[in-house]
């Protein structure tokens, strides 16, 4: 279970998405406005809020600037490929699903899901090991996403691709080497958009079993974009070519 501690991380989550804490707890005579603000939020959203011992939170959050005050998360609700496939947005003619591969930092995971919701993707499939899973800073910084965008976690990657292709998707990977430019594919058919992590890229077991390697165009001295700012780069060239009702 995943702790939260200190005011402002606090309330950012209850602001942003409290039905991920279980619990706070609150150092006895811990008070003040920001405290006061924090018990009115987890009122607002039947948060149970427990008294205690200052040792109770620092036993929670062990040498860390907890401010007297600390949150329990609840575990998310990972989805299933099926359900993710299932999910195709009511106004796209194709699926459109987001793989990441080796994605670690828990903000580039919130962002894509971010992104990925507002472009109309079915969801998101990341991988069990070496790679960031949805946390409450994952959801903080996806402003919410995560409520309505399923997200399944795999135990390979590979299979659920293999899977992905016995359902009629096109497996395109982002690759910064890749001859294909992002504006050269039709992108017709359904869609699985693989993302690697910002120093490897894709690992080379996945990147075979991708039918597209596609790169974007890239003017700068910077050799790559960070992930989730590609991620959307691609996704609304995806959009722009599939063009209304797609």
């Amino acid at each position: 279970m995943q702790v939260i501690y200190g005011i402002n991380p606090l309330l950012e989550v209850l602001l942003s998405h409290p039905a991920m804490l279980e619990k706070i707890v609150v150092a006895q005579g811990r008070g003040g406005e920001a405290v006061r603000k924090i018990l009115d939020l987890a009122a607002k959203h039947g948060v149970p809020v427990e008294f205690g011992g200052r040792e109770r939170v620092e036993a929670l959050a062990p040498r860390r600037v907890h401010q007297g005050i600390a949150g329990l998360c609840r575990e998310h609700a990972y989805a299933t490929v099926d359900d993710v496939i299932a999910n195709r947005h009511s106004a796209s003619k194709y699926n459109l699903v987001v793989l990441l591969d080796g994605v670690t930092d828990p903000q580039n995971l919130g962002s894509i899901v971010r992104t990925a919701h507002c472009c109309g993707a079915n969801g998101i499939i990341i991988p069990e090991n070496r790679a960031a899973s949805v946390t409450a800073s994952a959801a903080k910084a996806s402003a919410g996403a995560v409520a309505h965008m399923p997200t399944a976690m795999v135990v390979n990657l590979v299979r659920a691709i293999e899977y992905l292709k016995e359902r009629g998707f096109w497996i395109y990977g982002a690759d910064a080497a890749a001859k294909t430019d992002i504006h050269e594919p039709d992108y017709k058919g359904h869609i699985a958009l693989v993302m690697g992590s910002e120093g490897r890229g894709i690992r080379p077991l996945i990147r075979k079993k991708c039918d597209f390697l596609i790169g974007i165009p890239m003017r700068g001295q910077v050799a790559s974009l960070n992930v989730s700012v590609a991620t959307g780069v691609i996704l609304y060239e995806i959009l722009r070519k599939w063009g209304k009702g797609s």
